[in-house]
């Protein structure tokens, strides 16, 4: 497999910028003609959210992206699955929607009749919009994840499972190696074409929704998947191996046998890295003898990091709650804007504070309560 990435310095959200930009990104990665092809566009909208909060995928990146497949005469669809994600979703907030309005590309609702495919354990439900374009370009975002520590190209495919068939695959992987495990199954079962990461502005901190927007200044391309999050991820200040999706793609040998194999175009990588960015910290893999005491003494379970809701911040929005695969949050009987976890139901997939707008849910350690 091509094992090319390119990043190329980007200080701004020019359109006209960022469309050259890609031009050259897309010729030095050698992606897939375009020519005469119905194209998917997926980029990453975990919330539908101003572009300020730098939560999804920026609107000038999607933008510059359909001009530059339209060029050279390609039909163009845009489409993505929220968190929390009801029919008729359109992405209005993060102007990704807008801009398809504008550009005459065709927005498509990823919960209308999808379809099942066959992963390496069980089935799972994909956009039908799949099955009908030639050529999938997904448009992840830089910036950290809580349960995987790093999101990028292999994470961003998860939004082609539309509605809350996401949601369930955290109860059914309830731990970081089992979802990470799972990301590169699904990666294999539909793999897009081409990745071109925005990290013009980047998110550090607690992400993928509740962190710092920082200048990364950076847009990074390639057709392999684990090549674009290794160097991302590097740049970011993580040892690449530490991110769970990418040590299990290079133990199976998918699409990567070796960092070494990257041929990466680009200015020099130390250059780059940021140092300062604010990075989750890795925890490793449990043994089992430690997921057997945790079983025994819930106590244990209290010095996990685990979601912790600030009540003075909630609204009452519930979104939370809607999006639980483990049903381990539920509003207080009597106090209003009052969210209470059940820590034992609790599977710390973070998706509660994934879909949190309002800074209501934090991710740390809490011993009491």
């Amino acid at each position: 497999m091509n094992t090319k990435v390119a990043v190329r310095k980007c200080r701004k959200y020019d359109l006209h910028e960022v469309f050259n930009l890609i031009s050259e990104i897309y010729k030095v990665c050698e992606g897939p003609e375009a020519s005469g092809k119905k194209i998917l566009i997926k980029p990453n909208i975990l919330i539908d959210s101003n572009p300020s909060k730098c939560i999804s995928t920026h609107p000038v990146v999607v933008e510059a992206m359909i001009r530059y497949l339209q060029s050279k005469g390609a039909a163009v669809f845009v489409g993505d699955s929220p968190a929390v994600h009801l029919r008729g979703f359109k992405s209005e907030k993060s102007g990704i929607y807008q801009v398809c309005q504008k550009t005459g590309a065709t927005w498509v609702d990823f919960a209308i009749d999808p379809y099942e495919t066959t992963l390496k354990k069980g089935k799972i439900k994909i956009a039908s919009i799949v099955r009908e374009v030639d050529l999938i370009i997904s448009l992840p975002k830089f910036k950290n994840h809580g349960l995987v520590y790093f999101t990028g190209a292999i994470k961003n495919t998860l939004g082609l499972v539309p509605g809350f068939t996401k949601a369930k695959q955290h109860a059914l992987h309830y731990d970081r190696q089992r979802f990470s495990t799972f990301l590169v199954d699904l990666n294999e079962a539909v793999l897009p074409h081409f990745f071109l990461m925005d990290g013009i502005i980047g998110m550090e901190g607690p992400g993928p929704a509740q962190g710092i927007p920082i200048n990364t200044e950076v847009l990074i391309g390639s057709t392999n998947p684990v090549a674009m999050d290794i160097i991302a991820s590097t740049i970011a200040g993580y040892k690449p191996m530490d991110i769970p999706p990418n040590s299990i793609s290079i133990s199976r040998g998918l699409w990567l046998k070796d960092i070494n194999e990257i041929i990466y175009d680009g200015p020099e990588l130390q250059t780059i890295i940021r140092a300062d960015f604010k990075r989750y910290p890795i925890t490793g893999n449990e043994n089992i003898v430690i997921k057997f005491l945790k079983d025994k003494l819930p106590i244990l379970k209290k010095l996990e990091r685990r979601p912790v809701f600030i009540h003075k911040n909630c609204t009452g929005c519930m979104e939370c709650i809607k999006v639980c695969p483990a049903n381990a949050i539920a509003m207080h009987h009597e106090k209003e804007n009052w969210v209470v976890l059940n820590d034992k139901k609790c599977i710390r997939c973070f998706g509660c504070s994934e879909v949190c707008q309002n800074n209501a849910v934090e991710v740390r350690r809490k011993f009491f309560g």
